[in-house]
């Protein structure tokens, strides 16, 4: 049983090399081919950078209970088990 577990392994190693060598090859062409159009937004890439941080901080603030500060009673309870009682 020990020897499928390692041929799995190696499995799965091999895929994910594979899923990476084809992941470069892919962003490569990518780039090559629209290079033109990638050279021509190069000068929105500071604003949409900054654009980025507070909308990611927005949207992904609510995955770690952040979400409804006093909204549902029951949800914080819940949270406090989970928490033991500590906030971050």
């Amino acid at each position: 049983m020990e020897q499928q577990h390692e041929s799995d392994d190696r499995m799965k190693s091999r895929t994910n090399i594979a899923l990476i060598v084809f992941l470069v090859i892919a962003a490569f062409f990518l780039i090559a081919e629209h290079q033109a159009h990638l050279v021509g937004w190069l000068a929105f890439w500071p604003y949409l950078l900054l654009l980025a941080c507070p909308l990611m901080h927005l949207f992904m603030h609510g995955g770690h209970g952040h979400g409804g500060h006093g909204s549902n009673s029951v949800s914080n309870e819940s949270t406090k088990g989970k928490n033991n009682g500590s906030h971050h």
